[in-house]
């Protein structure tokens, strides 16, 4: 909740310790919720030594943090526990009397502890908290029979009640999750592609935002190799906005499926960044005369439509004309695969070329 005043009053006290030989440590939680100017303020305490700065945040810090206090940092990953280090700290919470839960005398199997440690995706607080629950309903149970107070796997499954799903709609995990679908995809894995896909669903996703990267997929990586799965796709997306879930639901994994398994071209979107290429670091070119119409009579006196020739007039309705300016004559940019139906462009790109190259001849 610092502002800039705070911060500057925080920095002139470092200023002042380090002349007299201290230092003062400074952490941050949540760091990445200071804007850029809030981050500029440190920036020069930090250059001189006069603060150790310490920051914790749940975000990636290459987009969080700005590049010229992240270049003066080192950066500490900290990693999900194992499911078998949360049920250690489990066991522990429930001996520890001063900070645990041992001074209740509660007792849980080991499998119980097991899975509130698989619900708790990596979280130990989220674990502590569900072992409270179970210790509640265990105190529950044993006021009622009589028992010991005892925590078993069922208790536990009722503590549970959800998967702690790691998952953020606005944050890393989010693009992490949809980069693991659409490589899932790509690679032919339909397998990996409805669990990410379902990863995603449970995590709160809105399904139109996956209803348009999937159709993004179909564009990006099957292509003309089977172009219907781009109107699979738009379906699917229809069945979303017109039904909702779960039918939109089902739709977007069938879809996912079928994307999976077609054959993958991604010719077009490389042909198409390429001509983008070419325009941006080439001249812009002039279209050729014999392309230009010719309404006037004045533009057919400067030669515009001269030399063009109809193509339904000529034989296999092919003519001999390049279309690209002189200076590109020649260039290539799309080459279909043997992928799919792509192949059978292939073969007609392939005879095209060679009509044209038996009138080139003949003229």
């Amino acid at each position: 909740m610092s502002g800039i005043k705070e911060i500057k009053q925080v920095m002139v006290a470092a200023a002042h310790a380090a002349e007299q030989h201290s230092r003062t440590i400074l952490f941050i939680d949540e760091i990445h919720r200071f804007n850029k100017a809030q981050q500029d303020a440190f920036l020069p305490y930090v250059e001189r030594g006069a603060i150790r700065l310490i920051g914790a945040t749940t975000e990636n810090p290459s987009f969080e943090i700005i590049s010229a206090l992240l270049s003066r940092c080192r950066v500490y990953v900290l990693q999900p526990l194992s499911e078998e280090r949360i049920a250690q700290l489990l066991r522990r919470a429930l001996e520890d009397k001063v900070r645990g839960l041992g001074d209740q005398n509660i007792t849980a199997d080991e499998d119980a502890l097991l899975l509130i440690a698989s619900y708790s995706s990596g979280d130990c607080r989220s674990a502590y908290n569900t072992l409270e629950v179970a210790a509640q309903l265990a105190e529950e149970g044993a006021g009622r029979t009589g028992a010991a107070k005892h925590i078993d796997k069922a208790m536990a499954g009722e503590a549970v009640q959800q998967r702690v799903l790691m998952y953020d709609k606005s944050g890393e995990e989010h693009y992490n999750l949809i980069s693991a679908l659409h490589k899932s995809v790509r690679n032919s894995d339909p397998d990996a592609a409805l669990y990410w896909l379902a990863r995603m669903f449970a995590g709160g996703e809105d399904p139109l935002y996956l209803a348009r990267r999937i159709v993004r997929m179909a564009i990006e990586d099957i292509g003309l190799a089977a172009p219907e799965a781009l109107n699979l796709c738009l379906s699917a997306k229809q069945t979303v906005e017109f039904l909702g879930s779960p039918e939109g639901d089902l739709a977007l994994a069938e879809a996912v499926v079928y994307l999976s398994l077609a054959p993958k071209s991604n010719a077009v979107y490389t042909a198409w960044g390429a001509v983008k290429s070419e325009i941006e670091q080439t001249r812009q070119e002039p279209v050729p005369l014999h392309l230009r119409n010719a309404p006037t009579k004045l533009m057919k006196e400067l030669d515009y439509g001269k030399g063009y020739r109809y193509a339904h007039n000529e034989t296999d309705k092919i003519a001999d004309m390049d279309c690209l300016p002189d200076s590109l004559r020649g260039r290539v940019y799309y080459e279909p695969t043997q992928e799919g139906r792509e192949k059978a462009l292939a073969q007609r790109l392939e005879e095209i070329r060679r009509i044209k190259t038996a009138k080139r001849g003949k003229a």
